[in-house]
Formats: structure tokens, C-alpha cells, sequence
């Protein structure tokens, strides 16, 4: 019953009025279906309470609620099917859910509220009340016009709907609306009944489609480096003392803290073993040596591959598999490559990185999944009990399984804890369209819209699933030695504590600003707190503002999640960093930066770059719900002006692919955001194989 609150599949701009009563929505829908010839979806709420009122002399109950949106789905649908490219609605379940909450319960229904956040719009005019007020048997509350208003208003920026503001007369309001709608219109893209198919099928929308595109067209703006954020702007370091100090305050709390363990693991081995299946292809042992092969094509590599082959953690297991096969040295270094990586061997180049043994001790080989384990024995767990959530690919699944059923019970005995573990793979609705070099959607042979993975930046909707106080985020290649767990475990303490210690003071911020009653002094104080403890840089016409503007503003800062980032000297490594970026508004934010995102051909910007001294480790502690323990919806505070276009070929024809927000760059560019210095111990990526030689991997 309930997918009767969704929208059917249809090829149609999709317009809605949206605002208090009383504020000309329905006359202005009547103005535009006729100006577009086109069919306009009333309100139905007004049908069924007028006849309410008929019957009952009463107005809206909460219990009403639910049914009336079921009435204007039903109205949408019916009508969608006979609209003229555009289709004119006289309100929305958005619509219906502020209602909700701003007269009746305070909440919404869940399943009123999951339509009403899922179903999609291409654009919201929002009507201001300047109109006069008609009074009727419905209409009760004239002189709650502005508080809604602005209820409204907020609802639309907080799950960042695409809207336009109303104002004037009947005239003036249809020349702005139908501005906005004939860009819509030039921009809009044909689907074919199969096309919506597709797209339903993958759960994703027309207008996401049609946002894609249109980022194609436009392109994605390098971001702009304000300066490298450094120790004493922008990064924290604590001294021993303050570190312990931290520690202990994470473990005052733990025990009253649901905590999480989330770690990207879907990352396969093929990449780390690149430089090896080149070798297998390329050398031969009948027909050279190693040596002649080494001389040839400069393989250092390779060379350091066969010279350290023992130091490998799956040195004796292929040794034993290959032994008596090999005729010469050179010979069984290639069959030792050979069996480690093709699929009647080892098969180690179809793994996921996961499950490869990454390191050796007296009782054998360990994973990164079970290092995992161990790690979030000492740092996520509470009463005896550690959660943990792996995002793998779903081919994997099953192998995930079985390593859990054959370690999870050795390391909850070596560890004393239980442990409840999850997995998800990449869902299907955050895979990107492609396009041709006309930035139209491109299509494979069969007639099908080509859609390809939208990078690991999709994993912002797998970590939203997720639902904790404090969660822990840590790649499944970075791990470490059991000697240097607790090292490891304590940074990761100290980065809760951070977390935990600043929360707790942004949360009492918060519930006064619930109250509305907060001083100028008191006003300030919280200002002079986001700044200074939480890197917020506020707007440069925020002194200009009225004090009720100002204390939005505040208000709106204060309740977003908060990210934690532990940054390591810069060493060389590729990859992201901690930066301060201005965007187009001129607003300075504090974010993790890859190098790619950024114009090396800026003099300028390069040096910025260059004069940078930490690095991202991906080692960040997030709180994810509010202070009244509500979880924060992720998705509103990704910044998609951040994602990356890149050129590939399909089938031999070149297209355009885009990747989404990377996870901690601009997939979490809206939070809060500190950055920590923490030791280099906590840094140890395998991104070949070869670095499982370092010593860091070396039990």
C-alpha cells in the first residue's frame, strides 16, 4: 500500500507551489497549466476537509494527514499521464509533512515522510505572503503566515530542493516562474518509456538524470585553496598530556555510547598486484633471464618482489604449491607470481584486498579483516560488545562470510568481545549516467542507457544507513602490526574524546537555541564557539544581519555533523589533504582536498598546494546525530560541485563519466569539521603489494 505515496514513472518537468496558506498557489498553478497547456494537480487536502467540514464542522486532525496524501499521489499519478511536458502541482508531500510538524504532532508519519523526501521535483516556487488573506472554512491560522513562511523556506534549504522566492503581484509572479520553467524546459531531456523503465529499475530518478547532465554541460569548477591548513590554523596538536587527558574522557563516556566501526572495504586486489600481472605478461623464463628482463624493461618492481619474495605472508603457503615444478630460480619466481595471481592458483587478483594475508606472525597469516577485528576490540567497543560494518563488493559476499565464520570466533576469544558485523554493497541508485561528447545520455548496443559506478564517493549513502553516536571510519588496507595496536587504538581514543568533548558543548548550544530565547551576549558567545572550536567561517554580511536572521544562521551551523580527521605528516604519499577553500559565494570552509580537484596550471594555486604539511590518512571519527539523538540525513550536506569528470571509451566510442563527491571530500563537505594532528604509526596503505615489505607490515 504504502509505494502508493511514490510518483509513477513519467516523462515530465515537474513544478510545485509550495508556501502558507493563503499566498496564491492555486491561482498561479491555474496561470501556468494554462500559459503551458498543459494538466495542474490540486490540492487535494482542500476536497476531502471541506467535506469533512460539511459533515463534522472540523478542521485538519493528524489522523487526516496520511490519508491526504495518499489522495494527492493518487491525483499526481492520474494526471501525469495526460500532462503536456509539464506538470503543474498545487502542492507536494513536502508540503504536507511541514504541516505536520508545525501543527500537529511535532513529527510526521515515517512512511508519509519517506515519500515525501523521496519523491523528486524539478522546481519548488515558494510563495510569499504577501497577498491578502482570504478567509474560508478551511483557512484558520492568519496570523501564523510569516512563522510558516519561514518554516517552509528552511524545509526547502535543508533538503536542498531547487527553488525560486514569489513575490508581487499575479503578473510579475507568472513572468519569474515561467523564466524558471522555460530553462527547465530548453535543458530537458527525452526519455523513452524504456529509458523510465531503467531508471526505475535502478531507483534512480529522472531529475537526477537531468541534474547529471547538466553538471556535464556546465562542468565541475576546480575548488579554489584559500591556504594549506597548518598546525595552529586549521589543524589541532595535542601534547602527551592533553592526549591522555582526551583518552580518558573518551572513556568516561564510552560506556553510554553506541559506537560503529565503518570500514570501506569493497577496494579490489588487482590494482595492488598491477605491476605483477605486467611481469607475468612480459617476462618469459624459456626464452631470457631474470636478469636480462630486469635489464630490458627497468621492472623495479619486480626485482623487489623476487628479492624479498620470503618477507611475503603467503610466502611458504605458494612455495608449496609450486614445489618441484621449477627448472631454475628465474623459473620459480615466475610460477611463484604465476600461482599467486591466476585463477587456478591462488587467485589473489580477483580478491578483494580484505581477505588477502597481509601479515605473518608465529600462528599464522592474518587479514585486514581480522586486524580489523582486533582494532575495534580496543577502541569501538562497549559492554563487551563491538559493531562493525564492512561496505563490500557484492561478488564478495560470500567470501566475507566465510573469513568472518573462521576468525570472528578467535579473535572474540582472544579479545573478550562480541562482535556484531554487517555488510552492504554500492547501491544501484548511485550509479552516474554517461554521456556522449554532446552531453546526451549515451547508449549501449542494445538501446540501454549506459550507467557506470559512481566512485567511492556513492559509500556516503551506505555510511547514511548507518546509525551510531560516534562512528569510527578507517580503510580496510590501513592497518597495522600487533605490536602496534594500542598506539593505534589510543590515537583513535583521542579522536573520540575530540569529538565527544566539543559535541557535548555544541549540543547545549543547540538546545538553547531551541529555546528562542537567547541573548545578544549569549549570541555571540555561540558565534565566537563555532569559529574557534569548530572551524566555521560565518557569511562576510553576517554583522548585517537582524537578530533573528543571525540566530537562524546559528542554529543552522550548529546542527550539522561533526567530523573529526586525523592528519599525519606529509611525507610524499598521493592523495588528499587538509586545506581551507573559499567556494563561489566567497564562504570559507575547512575540507580534505585531492590533488585532482585542484588547477595546477594556477601558479598560485600550485604553491598552496606545494606549502601544504599534512596529509589525510582517512582515519576520521564522525558524530551523526543531533542533540536531541535525532540522526542527521548525510545526504543534505554532500557539496556536488565536487565530483570528477573524466573521459572514457565504450565499445569504442568516447564518452563523459562522472564520479560523485569523493566520501570524505565533498561527500562531507557540509559538516563540521576539526582536523587532528596524530602519529604516522596510524598510516600504513597497501596500494601495491610490495608494501607489505615495509616495515610497518613486517610482524
Amino acid at each position: 500500500m504504502e509505494e502508493k505515496l511514490g510518483q509513477e514513472p513519467s516523462n515530465l518537468i515537474k513544478i510545485v507551489l509550495f508556501g502558507p496558506e493563503s499566498t496564491g498557489k492555486t491561482t498561479l498553478a491555474a496561470q501556468l497549466a494554462e500559459h503551458y497547456h498543459t494538466e495542474w494537480v490540486p490540492e487535494y487536502a482542500r476536497e476531502y476537509l471541506q467535506d469533512k467540514w460539511d459533515r463534522e464542522q472540523k478542521t485538519c486532525e493528524p489522523k487526516d494527514l496520511v490519508p491526504i496524501a495518499y489522495g494527492q499521489m493518487e491525483l499526481e499519478n492520474q494526471l501525469a499521464k495526460t500532462a503536456n511536458k509539464v506538470l503543474i502541482c498545487d502542492t507536494d508531500l513536502l508540503e504536507t509533512k511541514v504541516y505536520s510538524e508545525a501543527y500537529y504532532t511535532g513529527t510526521c508519519d515515517p512512511v508519509l515522510e519517506k515519500y515525501a523526501l523521496k519523491n523528486s521535483y524539478d522546481l519548488y516556487l515558494l510563495t510569499y505572503i504577501d497577498t491578502p488573506w482570504v478567509a474560508d472554512d478551511l483557512r484558520d491560522k492568519p496570523d501564523e503566515r510569516e512563522r510558516m513562511y519561514a518554516y517552509f523556506k528552511e524545509s526547502l534549504e535543508k533538503y536542498h530542493r531547487n527553488f525560486i522566492i514569489l513575490k508581487g503581484d499575479k503578473a510579475i509572479r507568472l513572468k519569474k516562474a515561467t523564466e524558471h520553467i522555460d530553462k527547465l524546459l530548453q535543458n530537458m531531456i527525452t526519455l523513452s518509456p524504456k529509458d523510465l523503465e531503467q531508471l526505475d529499475s535502478k531507483g534512480i530518478s529522472k531529475e537526477k538524470v537531468a541534474r547529471q547532465i547538466e553538471t556535464f554541460k556546465e562542468g565541475i569548477p576546480f575548488v579554489k585553496l584559500k591556504k594549506a591548513a597548518v598546525v595552529g590554523n586549521g589543524i589541532l596538536r595535542f601534547s602527551d598530556k592533553e592526549q591522555n587527558d582526551l583518552v580518558q574522557y573518551f572513556e568516561d563516556h564510552r560506556g553510554t555510547l553506541n559506537l560503529l566501526k565503518f570500514v570501506p572495504a569493497s577496494g579490489a586486489a588487482s590494482r595492488m598486484f598491477k605491476a605483477m600481472f605486467n611481469f607475468l605478461d612480459s617476462f618469459d623464463p624459456a626464452k631470457e633471464s631474470l636478469s636480462e628482463y630486469i635489464g630490458r624493461t627497468g621492472d623495479k618492481d619486480a626485482q623487489k618482489f623476487v628479492d624479498q619474495m620470503d618477507n611475503f605472508p603467503f610466502y611458504e603457503l605458494i612455495m608449496e604449491r609450486i614445489k618441484g615444478k621449477a627448472a631454475s630460480k628465474d623459473e620459480e619466481a615466475y610460477l611463484f607470481v604465476k600461482e599467486m595471481l591466476v585463477e587456478d592458483g591462488l587467485n589473489y587478483g580477483f580478491y578483494p584486498k580484505g581477505l588477502l594475508p597481509f601479515h605473518k606472525y608465529d600462528s599464522g597469516s592474518a587479514t585486514p579483516f581480522e586486524e580489523h577485528l582486533k582494532e575495534a576490540a580496543l577502541y569501538a567497543k562497549t559492554l563487551g560488545k563491538a559493531h562493525l560494518h564492512f561496505t563490500v563488493s557484492e561478488q564478495h559476499d560470500d567470501m566475507f562470510a566465510e573469513e568472518e565464520s573462521k576468525v570472528a570466533p578467535k579473535i572474540s576469544k582472544l579479545t573478550d568481545t562480541e562482535f556484531d558485523i554487517t555488510y552492504s554493497n554500492q547501491k544501484p541508485s548511485t550509479d552516474t549516467v554517461a554521456v556522449d561528447l554532446d552531453n546526451q545520455p549515451f547508449k549501449n548496443g542494445d538501446g540501454s542507457i549506459l550507467f557506470r559506478p559512481g566512485g567511492h564517493g556513492a559509500l556516503i549513502e551506505n555510511l547514511n544507513d548507518q546509525d551510531a553516536d560516534i562512528i569510527f571510519i578507517k580503510n580496510i588496507d590501513n592497518v597495522v602490526i600487533d605490536k602496534n595496536l594500542e598506539q593505534v587504538a589510543n590515537s583513535k581514543k583521542m579522536l573520540a574524546g575530540v569529538l565527544t568533548k566539543v559535541q557535548d558543548k555544541a549540543f547545549g548550544y543547540a538546545k538553547l537555541l531551541d529555546t528562542d530565547e537567547v541573548s545578544v551576549a549569549k549570541a555571540d558567545e555561540i558565534k565566537v564557539f563555532l569559529e574557534k572550536d569548530l572551524n566555521v567561517r560565518m557569511s562576510k554580511n553576517y554583522d548585517d544581519l537582524d537578530v533573528d536572521e543571525q540566530l537562524s544562521l546559528l542554529k543552522d551551523r550548529i546542527n550539522r555533523p561533526i567530523r573529526i580527521c586525523g592528519m599525519v605528516k606529509n611525507e610524499g604519499e598521493p592523495g588528499g589533504g587538509p586545506f581551507w577553500i573559499e567556494d563561489a559565494d566567497g564562504n570559507v570552509s575547512l575540507q580534505i582536498i585531492e590533488s585532482a580537484q585542484i588547477d595546477m596550471n594556477d601558479p598560485e594555486q600550485e604553491a598552496i598546494l606545494k606549502n601544504s604539511t599534512h596529509f589525510n590518512p582517512v582515519d576520521l571519527v564522525c558524530g551523526v546525530r543531533n542533540h536531541r539523538g535525532e540522526k542527521y540525513n548525510l545526504l543534505d550536506y554532500v557539496d556536488e560541485k565536487q565530483g570528477f569528470i573524466t573521459s572514457k571509451t565504450q565499445e569504442g566510442k568516447e564518452l563523459k563519466a562522472l564520479e560523485l563527491p569523493g566520501l570524505w571530500n565533498g561527500g562531507m563537505a557540509y559538516w563540521n569539521t576539526l582536523f587532528v594532528e596524530v602519529p604516522l604509526v596510524t598510516f600504513n596503505p597497501v596500494k601495491t603489494v610490495n608494501d607489505l615489505l615495509k616495515p610497518s607490515h613486517q610482524a
